[in-house]
């Protein structure tokens, strides 16, 4: 038996796995929990997620992924291991091809780290791509004709805007500004309006049950239960829509600046086609409510969420797998 060639979207937020003929196959949170004392790895992926935040002292449940690079090398590679062994993708004697996705703007040492992480966990040959394009690919775009395609892509840890044609990038900008971000923005909020502290899971929820871009669109609210800062005991409150739009609004602000940048450094031509065909958000943060309008008013032209945002990188890799024999020289 052969091993299968893979693409792994190795995400600050979720680690998406597509298998060259089975389409996606794995999708889990990029969370590990340790035990500090031996260690050992006890959980991997939903499983260890659900121990975030509600762990005794020696287990943590870590996160090693941030803003889009590896935070932790060791437990990323222990991470990566146990999704691909798990899959079981290998062959007798062979290992599989990997393409693997990186943020637009990471250094040459931030690439190695990946690429390195993917060889140690059972990958023969490593193929890096840059994200925007290969969510540009699997938003259906068809970004290998002279004509200008732009994507932004709303990850966990970053946001990456780019106009691409000719089958590569012609501009590009990556930020901080994304998912992970709104959820802290929404627990300082909270911690600074309600004198309450809240996790990271709970903020999340907050983020996509009544989270919102525009003032009056959404009028949803929901009650959460944190910590009371004040007398250290447990308290229930009630957020709604419009205040949540406020917490949000400066990251907000970064991503519709990154986005004018890029389109500011686009060649004209590319411009004019953008405005035809209009800009296609990928990644979860395309599904915060209401974001596809604050974008097309601000940047004055269409803008389209992709069918499945939350899948378009993993998709892409899909895609790129069937032609990597066709690409790979390019590596």
């Amino acid at each position: 038996m052969f091993a299968v060639d893979i693409g792994i979207d190795l995400g600050t937020a979720n680690v998406l796995i597509h298998v060259k003929g089975k389409g996606i196959v794995l999708n889990e949170p990029s969370v590990v929990a340790m035990d500090k004392k031996t260690n050992k790895v006890l959980a991997v992926g939903e499983e260890a997620r659900q121990m975030v935040g509600r762990t005794p002292g020696n287990i943590v449940a870590i996160r090693p992924m941030k803003d889009g690079v590896i935070a932790d090398f060791d437990v990323t590679e222990a991470m990566l291991r146990h999704f691909i062994n798990k899959l079981n993708v290998k062959g007798f004697l062979s290992k599989p091809r990997i393409l693997i996705c990186c943020p637009t703007n990471i250094t040459s040492v931030e690439q190695k780290a990946i690429r390195e992480a993917a060889e140690k966990s059972g990958g023969k040959k490593i193929f890096l791509e840059e994200e925007p394009k290969v969510s540009a690919v699997g938003a259906g775009m068809d970004i290998f004709q002279p004509s200008g395609n732009m994507v932004v892509d709303i990850g966990g840890g970053t946001t990456d805007v780019a106009v691409l044609s000719m089958g590569d990038i012609v501009t590009a900008e990556s930020i901080t500004a994304a998912g992970d971000m709104f959820d802290s923005d929404i627990t300082q909020y909270i911690k600074k309006e309600y004198k309450l502290l809240i996790g990271e899971r709970t903020a999340e929820d907050i983020k996509i049950n009544v989270g919102t871009v525009s003032h009056g669109e959404r009028k949803e609210q929901m009650d959460i239960r944190g910590r009371d800062m004040a007398t250290g005991l447990p308290r229930t409150i009630t957020v709604h829509s419009a205040e949540i739009g406020e917490a949000l609004k400066e990251s907000l602000q970064m991503i519709v600046q990154a986005a004018k940048n890029v389109l500011e450094k686009t060649p004209p031509e590319l411009s004019a086609d953008i405005i035809d065909r209009g800009v296609f958000l990928t990644g979860g943060g395309a599904l915060l409510h209401g974001i596809d309008q604050l974008l097309a008013d601000e940047l004055k032209v269409p803008v389209f969420i992709s069918d499945n945002p939350l899948d378009c990188v993993a998709i892409g890799t899909g895609i790129l797998l069937e032609n990597i024999d066709k690409v790979a020289g390019r590596y």
